[in-house]
C-alpha cells in the first residue's frame, strides 16, 4: 500500500485549575510544521494560567486508500490534527496524530486517552494536499438494491418460519 509519513512537532498546554476535583488539565495545543532542535518538555512560555510545552516529535502517516478523508479535511474552512495523548508517569505522552477527521473522531471515543483537534500549520497542509492530488481516485456512490426474494408483496416464497 502507498503511504508517507511525515514527521511534526506536538505543543502541548497545561492549565492550572481551581476547582476541587483537579488541579490542572493538560490539552494538545498546536503542531509545528518540523521538529525543533530542543529537549521534549521543554518548556516554551508559562503565564498565570498554565504553561506550553514541547511534548516531541510525532509522525503523520497518509494512507492512498484513505485520501477522500484527507480531502474532506481540507476543504472543512478549518483543516486540523487529532492529536491524541495518554497518561505516561508524571505527564503525558502522544499516542497518535492524525489528519483524517473520521479517524479523529474515533479516537475521541476511547477511554483515557485527551485528544484534541488543533489547527493544521500550511506547509502541513500543502503536503496533504500533493498526497490527495499524487494518489486520490474518484470512486461514485452505488446504491445497493434490495433483494426481493423472499419478500410477501412480491409473490415470492417467505424465508420466515414460524
Amino acid at each position: 500500500m502507498t503511504d508517507q509519513r511525515k514527521t511534526i512537532g506536538v505543543v502541548v498546554t497545561r492549565r492550572h485549575l481551581s476547582g476541587p476535583w483537579a488541579t490542572e488539565s493538560w490539552l494538545p495545543d498546536s503542531v509545528l510544521p518540523a521538529v525543533p532542535e530542543i529537549a521534549e518538555w521543554t518548556q516554551l512560555n508559562a503565564s498565570a494560567e498554565g504553561e506550553s510545552f514541547y511534548a516531541g516529535a510525532a509522525e503523520i502517516e497518509l494512507f492512498a486508500g484513505q485520501t477522500g478523508h484527507y480531502r474532506d479535511n481540507l476543504v472543512s474552512g478549518r483543516p486540523s490534527l487529532w492529536i491524541a495523548l495518554r497518561p505516561a508517569d508524571e505527564r503525558f505522552e502522544i499516542a497518535r496524530v492524525t489528519a483524517d477527521p473520521y479517524e479523529g473522531e474515533s479516537m475521541a471515543e476511547g477511554i483515557g486517552e485527551i485528544v484534541e483537534a488543533v489547527p493544521m500549520p500550511a506547509s502541513v497542509q500543502e503536503f496533504v494536499a500533493a498526497f490527495v492530488e499524487q494518489f486520490h481516485v474518484e470512486r461514485p456512490f452505488i446504491k445497493r438494491k434490495r433483494d426481493r426474494v423472499g419478500n410477501r408483496e412480491s409473490g415470492g416464497p417467505s424465508r420466515m418460519r414460524g
